[in-house]
C-alpha cells in the first residue's frame, strides 16, 4: 500500500480520533460497551513491570497489616513499661483506637489529596508517617506518648489503605484488576502473620514489645526508596493533559503491545475519561464533592462502596485481630500469641484463595456465598461462650479454668469466621475505586475508606466494654446479626463489575444499583471479545 502524504495521513488520523471519541461517547451515553474499548483490552498481556509495580505498591498493605496486627501481642507484654503496673481496659482501648482514629482522618483526606498531587506522593507521605510512628512507639515511656505515636501511624495507615488499591487499579489490566488489588490484601494479611510471628518471638524478651513495634519502620523505609522508580498513574497523567508521559507509562505497562496498539490504548483512555476531565477542569473541589451525593450515579456508587466498607468492619473482624491474644489468654490458652498466629495464618491462606478466584468467580458471587460462613462462625462462637461461662455469670473471669472443649470450639468458630471473611469480605470492599468515575474517584474512595475506619473505630473502641456489658456470648451474637444484615445488603444491592473497565462501570448505575445490568454488560463484553478472537485455520 502506498504511503499517504503527510496532510492526508493527518486527516486520516484526525478522522480515526473522532471516530473513537464518537463511539465511546455514544456507548457511554447509551449505557453500552464500546467495541473500541473492548477490543483494545484484548491485546493486554501482563508484564514483569506490572507485577513489579504492584509488588512495590503492596508494601503499603504489608505495613497496614503489620501495624494493626502487632499491637495485639504488644498489649499483653507491655506490663509496667508505660507507667501503670498493668494497662486498664480503657488504656488498651485508647492505644488501639488511636490508630483507627488517625486512619479515619488519613483515609478521609487521602483520595482528595491524591487527585491534586498524584497517587505516588501520597504513598511517600504515608511511609514517612509509618517510620516516625514506629520509632516513636519503640521509645515511648508513657501511655499518652504511645497513643500519640499510634495516632501518627494511623494517619499513614489511612493514607495507604485508600491510595494503594486505587493506584493498583489504575495501573492494572481489566481482566486482572481484582486479583491485583487482592494482592495488596494478601500483603495486609502477610503483615499480620509477620506481626504475630514477631510478637511470639519477642514475647519472652525483656521490653520485647519495643522491638515488635519498632521493626515496622523497616518495610516503610524500603518502600520509600522504591517509590522513586514507580510511575504516576496514566489516568492521572491524562487528566493533567500530559499525554506523552501517559504514553510512556502505558508503553512500559504493555511492553508486548506495538507502538500503534499503545497509541490506540491512549486514545481510548482519553476518550473514555474525556467527560471526567471536562468536569474536573470546569468545577471546584466542593462542587465535585457535592456531586458525589447529588448525582444519582455517583450516589449509588457511594452507597455501595460505603456499605461494603461498613460491613467489613461492623462484622467485628478487626477486634479479633486487635484483641485475639488477650481473648485466648482469658479462655485458658497457654500460648495466646501462638494461637493468634493460627488465626492470622488462616486469614492469609484464604486470602490467597480469593487472589486466585476473585476475577474468575466474580465479586458478587464470592460475597453472597462466603458471608453466611461468617454468620455461622460467629453464632457458633456465641453458643460456645454461653456454655463456657455459664458458671461465671456469662462473663470471662481472670484465673478461672474454663473447659478445654468449649475453648477449642471457640478457636474452631474463629477459624471458620476468619476463613469466610478472608475469602470475600476481607477483599471485595477494597475494590471500591472501580465504582467511581475519574472526576470523583479520589473523593469517593476517601469517603468510603473513612467509612471503613469510622466503623473500625466504633467497633474497636467499644469491644471490651461490649464484652463486659452484654457478655462475650451476647457480643458475638450481636456481630453475627450485623453480618446477616451485611449479607442481605450484598444480595439486594451489590452488582458484579468483574471484567468491566474502570470507565465502563459507570453504565451499571444509570438506572439503579445495577445487579441485572452489570450481568448484561459483562455478557455483551464477553460476546464482543469472543467475536474478535482470531478463528483457527481449517
Amino acid at each position: 500500500m502506498a504511503r499517504l502524504p503527510p496532510s492526508d495521513a493527518a486527516r486520516e488520523q484526525a478522522k480515526s480520533d473522532v471516530e473513537i471519541d464518537d463511539d465511546v461517547a455514544r456507548c457511554a451515553a447509551a449505557g453500552e460497551i464500546s467495541e473500541y474499548a473492548a477490543v483494545v483490552e484484548g491485546e493486554e498481556s501482563t508484564t514483569w513491570f506490572v507485577w513489579l509495580l504492584v509488588c512495590c505498591c503492596t508494601i503499603s498493605g504489608l505495613l497496614f497489616g503489620y501495624d494493626t496486627g502487632v499491637i495485639s501481642g504488644a498489649l499483653v507484654t507491655i506490663n509496667g513499661d508505660l507507667g501503670p503496673s498493668e494497662l486498664s481496659n480503657g488504656q488498651k482501648e485508647f492505644i488501639t483506637s488511636a490508630t483507627t482514629l488517625g486512619a479515619l482522618l488519613g483515609g478521609l483526606a487521602a483520595g482528595a489529596i491524591s487527585d491534586w498531587t498524584g497517587r505516588r506522593p501520597v504513598l511517600g507521605i504515608a511511609d514517612v508517617l509509618f517510620m516516625g510512628g514506629a520509632m516513636g512507639q519503640a521509645v515511648s515511656h508513657t501511655v499518652w506518648s504511645m497513643i500519640g505515636c499510634r495516632f501518627l501511624i494511623g494517619i499513614g495507615v489511612g493514607l495507604a489503605s485508600c491510595v494503594a488499591p486505587l493506584y493498583i487499579q489504575e495501573l492494572s489490566p481489566t481482566r486482572l484488576r481484582g486479583s491485583m488489588v487482592v494482592l495488596n490484601v494478601v500483603m495486609i494479611t502477610l503483615g499480620q502473620v509477620i506481626a504475630y510471628g514477631i510478637d511470639a518471638g519477642f514475647a519472652n524478651v525483656s521490653a520485647g514489645w519495643r522491638w515488635m513495634v519498632g521493626l515496622g519502620s523497616v518495610p516503610a523505609a524500603s518502600q520509600l526508596a522504591l517509590l522513586v522508580y514507580l510511575p504516576e498513574s496514566p489516568r492521572v497523567l491524562v487528566r493533567r493533559g500530559d499525554m506523552e508521559a501517559a504514553r510512556k507509562v502505558l508503553s512500559r505497562v504493555y511492553a508486548f503491545a506495538s507502538s500503534e496498539q499503545v497509541d490506540l490504548k491512549l486514545k481510548v483512555l482519553h476518550a473514555t475519561v474525556k467527560q471526567s476531565i471536562e468536569i474536573a477542569n470546569s468545577t471546584t473541589f466542593w462542587q465535585r464533592f457535592g456531586s458525589v451525593f447529588s448525582n444519582p450515579i455517583n450516589r449509588r456508587a457511594l452507597v455501595i462502596a460505603c456499605g461494603m466498607q461498613a460491613f467489613q468492619q461492623l462484622c467485628g473482624f478487626n477486634t479479633l485481630m486487635y484483641y485475639s491474644a488477650s481473648l485466648f489468654q482469658e479462655i485458658g490458652f497457654n500460648q495466646p500469641t501462638a494461637v493468634g498466629l493460627i488465626i492470622s495464618g488462616t486469614n492469609f491462606l484464604f486470602t490467597l484463595f480469593a487472589l486466585k478466584y476473585i476475577d474468575i468467580v466474580g465479586r458478587r458471587r464470592i460475597m453472597v456465598f462466603s458471608a453466611p460462613g461468617m454468620v455461622f462462625g460467629l453464632t457458633l462462637a456465641s453458643i460456645a461462650f454461653h456454655y463456657m461461662t455459664i458458671h461465671t455469670g456469662g462473663n470471662l473471669a481472670t484465673g478461672v479454668h474454663y473447659p478445654q472443649g468449649w475453648a477449642s470450639i471457640v478457636l474452631l468458630s474463629m477459624i471458620i469466621f476468619v476463613a469466610s471473611y478472608a475469602t470475600g469480605l476481607g477483599n471485595v470492599p477494597w475494590q471500591q475505586g472501580e465504582l467511581f468515575s475519574l472526576d470523583v474517584r479520589g473523593i469517593g474512595t476517601s469517603l468510603s475508606t473513612a467509612t471503613n475506619w469510622a466503623a473500625n473505630f466504633l467497633i474497636g473502641s467499644t469491644y471490651l466494654s461490649l464484652m463486659s456489658a452484654i457478655t462475650p456470648s451476647g457480643a458475638f451474637g450481636f456481630y453475627a446479626g450485623l453480618c446477616l444484615l451485611g449479607w442481605l445488603f450484598c444480595v439486594f444491592c451489590f452488582p458484579d463489575v468483574s471484567g468491566l473497565s474502570l470507565e465502563e462501570v459507570q453504565s451499571v448505575f444509570k438506572a439503579g444499583y445495577g445487579i441485572k445490568e452489570s450481568e448484561r454488560l459483562r455478557r455483551v463484553k464477553r460476546e464482543i471479545l469472543e467475536k474478535e478472537k482470531p478463528k483457527p485455520n481449517g
